[in-house]
């Protein structure tokens, strides 16, 4: 069987094979609320330079710029259907001529400084260490990407409170209580590495429910229609192992999005 599907940024997408994220307008848990203040905050500083780090299809970038105009963009991730899809939302909103999507690591970029670094639950791009000594590595090269007088806005992962053993053993394998930090240990590691936090908000339960439905949603429809697939076996497994997963971190991992300011 064929199916045409649509995807999220207008592109139709023809094949049999399991969609990805279409339902997804931001790859986190962000509202649209939440993102507009966001971008009027952040367009307000006029920045003339924004870089995304692991920007996947870089909407919120896109919206920044569309709200600076003259201001230029680059996204980096190393997700090539990501940057695919974040080029033809580009041309589609008429800031193809504004942003590049390249595809290429983060770690020891040479991209910056940018007067806006945008980097929203992908820390890990810019450090090889393990968590949790990455956010601290990561919050160090943000200050060394960014402009002296600019803005970076950052979106880390928090526990809301101490996990249990019993907790942790329902989510990923391996998870560990020291793998993320607290909300007030987060905002001091930012401090340490040359930032006051200008602005801090934390995702609610609402925005999770719809990040996290809608992470699976195109794929479990998929799924229900296709049960004979030859990718259906482990298209379930891996749909089950994540809904447990996130059964398990519910209640329990937190984002933050902490806009920074450098010290000089």
């Amino acid at each position: 069987m064929t199916d045409t599907t649509q995807h999220a940024d207008g592109a139709a997408k023809t094949d049999d094979r399991p969609p990805r994220l279409t339902r997804l307008t931001f790859h986190g848990p962000l509202s649209e609320a939440r993102a507009a203040g966001m971008v009027a905050r952040l367009a307000g500083t006029e920045p003339a330079t924004v870089l995304d780090i692991g920007c996947g299809w870089g909407e919120l970038l896109l919206r920044v710029l569309a709200a600076v105009p003259g201001a230029r963009g680059t996204g980096i991730d190393l997700n090539g259907e990501d940057l695919a899809r974040g080029r033809r939302n580009a041309t589609a909103r008429g800031l193809a001529d504004r942003v590049e999507f390249v595809q290429e690591s983060g770690v020891d970029s040479r991209r910056g400084p940018a007067d806006l670094v945008l980097c929203l639950g992908a820390s890990q791009a810019l450090s090889a260490a393990e968590a949790p000594a990455h956010t601290a590595e990561a919050l160090r090269e943000l200050r060394r990407l960014v402009a002296d007088d600019g803005r970076v806005l950052l979106g880390e992962g928090f526990w809301e409170r101490t996990p249990t053993p019993a907790e942790l053993s329902g989510i990923w394998p391996g998870a560990s209580a020291d793998e993320y930090h607290g909300l007030a240990g987060l905002i001091d590691l930012a401090v340490a590495a040359g930032f006051r936090p200008e602005w801090t908000e934390t995702a609610n339960a609402d925005e999770w429910q719809e990040f996290e439905s809608g992470y699976q949603a195109d794929t479990e429809v998929w799924l229900a229609r296709h049960p004979g697939h030859p990718l259906a076996a482990e298209t379930r497994d891996r749909l089950d192992r994540h809904r447990t997963q996130w059964m398990g971190y519910r209640n329990l991992l937190g984002i933050a999005y902490l806009t920074l300011v450098p010290t000089h």
